[in-house]
């Protein structure tokens, strides 16, 4: 049994998983919605009387959304000389659905996000439940930074290093479009969660976890765990694209640290003061 703080009702674990299941299928049926969205619409504009524009959706499944997003990861993402392929007859239908299956996570995400909330909600503390708040807009800024980030520096980069060998020995240079998507979809993801660090050392130091001077201690082994984790990801033998991921770690971890000694803190004063 588990008691809860609204009305001290005791809720059994049966109940929290039947919740559960309620909250995960409403997530699933969101998700699920734009995928389908994604994957067969597209959006056109229409004029009333040539003065006033609107926008509407049209069932065009092979020119939706997901697909002109496809074409406009190929035209900023790739070098020119590199195309893509298909290998398989279904391999084409595949990166769509994997792109649309990604807009609908990433546009779904605020339903996620309440879903996630309101299940953890009753269990937590008043400063736990401010904690969790005030972490929703940094931590979702620090996301899209860290994909702004992998989208425009570090893919283009990687995959014309990748392929200028290709370039230089003058042979044809194709891609497969099911790589192609996992690719960028496996950065995009990883940088956006890699720009979360100062979120995480804040909420360690600010909960008593870690002290902010820890943070200084281990700035060396943090650095060193950086240029290694550049060089795991990056196939790069010269070492420019692993200083390109290492850089802007190091600055995050920093800004982390100063932050934490300054006493940036997410936790309410009261809170801070007993602790």
């Amino acid at each position: 049994m588990v008691k809860g703080e609204s009305g001290g009702k005791e809720r059994s674990i049966l109940d929290h998983l039947d919740e559960l299941r309620m909250r995960l299928i409403r997530i699933f049926i969101v998700v699920g919605f734009l995928t389908i969205f994604f994957f067969m619409f597209k959006i056109r504009k229409a004029e009333f009387y040539n003065h006033i524009a609107y926008y509407y959706p049209y069932p065009e499944i092979f020119n939706s959304i997901a697909a002109d997003f496809l074409r406009k990861l190929q035209q900023d993402l790739l070098p020119e000389g590199v195309r893509l392929i298909q290998t398989t007859p279904a391999e084409a239908i595949t990166a769509i659905l994997y792109v649309s299956i990604f807009l609908g996570i990433v546009f779904g995400m605020p339903v996620i996000v309440y879903e996630v909330i309101s299940f953890i909600a009753p269990g937590l503390y008043p400063h736990e439940k401010k904690l969790i708040i005030k972490l929703i807009l940094p931590s979702t800024i620090l996301f899209i930074a860290g994909c702004v980030f992998s989208y425009y520096v570090l893919i283009p980069f990687i995959i014309f290093f990748l392929y200028r060998y290709g370039f230089a020995l003058q042979i044809a240079t194709f891609l497969t479009i099911e790589s192609f998507m996992s690719f960028v979809i496996f950065f995009l993801v990883s940088f956006g969660l890699a720009f979360q660090l100062p979120i995480i050392m804040i909420v360690l130091s600010s909960l008593g976890i870690v002290e902010p001077k820890t943070w200084r201690e281990y700035l060396r082994i943090a650095i060193f765990a950086f240029f290694v984790f550049g060089a795991a990801i990056t196939p790069d033998g010269s070492g420019i694209t692993m200083c390109i991921v290492a850089l802007p770690l190091i600055i995050l971890y920093l800004l982390g640290y100063v932050l934490s000694v300054k006493g940036f803190s997410l936790l309410p004063k009261s809170i801070e003061e007993k602790a």
